[in-house]
């Protein structure tokens, strides 16, 4: 088994795939729009490598959601290789007012920066 791909709800679909191109290089899909359910609007965000998607999602529904009015995945941890990527990425995110929590070395083992999504949810980034 492998994980297929992660869904992200978003409430501004432009703004999240932008996220995820600018900071991890991923490639954006074309947009899908539900014929079932009108006003969801997803895209694949494919990072590089090609093991992982995330499935940004839209709908007019959330306009009224309070932010983090949901439950479910508390964030998603992407490994980046090496301490160095870390670092890297950190900096950029910090340029960019999204890193919520600098590279360090984790009670558990892991050498982790934090940063957020343009809806605030968090993206572990690992060595």
């Amino acid at each position: 088994m492998r994980l297929a791909h992660v869904a992200l709800w978003t409430r501004d679909l432009d703004a999240a795939a932008d996220f995820w191109r600018r900071l991890f290089d991923a490639t954006i899909a074309p947009p899908y729009r539900s014929q079932r359910r009108p006003g969801f609007v997803s895209v694949f965000a494919t990072l590089p490598g090609d093991t992982l998607r995330l499935e940004l999602m839209a709908a007019p529904w959330l306009a009224d959601a309070p932010a983090g009015d949901a439950v479910g995945w508390d964030h998603v941890a992407i490994s980046l290789g090496d301490a160095a990527a870390v670092d890297a990425l950190a900096t950029l995110s910090a340029s960019e007012g999204c890193l919520l929590s600098a590279p360090r070395r984790t009670g558990d083992g892991f050498y982790e920066a934090v940063i957020a999504t343009p809806d605030g949810t968090r993206v572990e980034v690992t060595a």
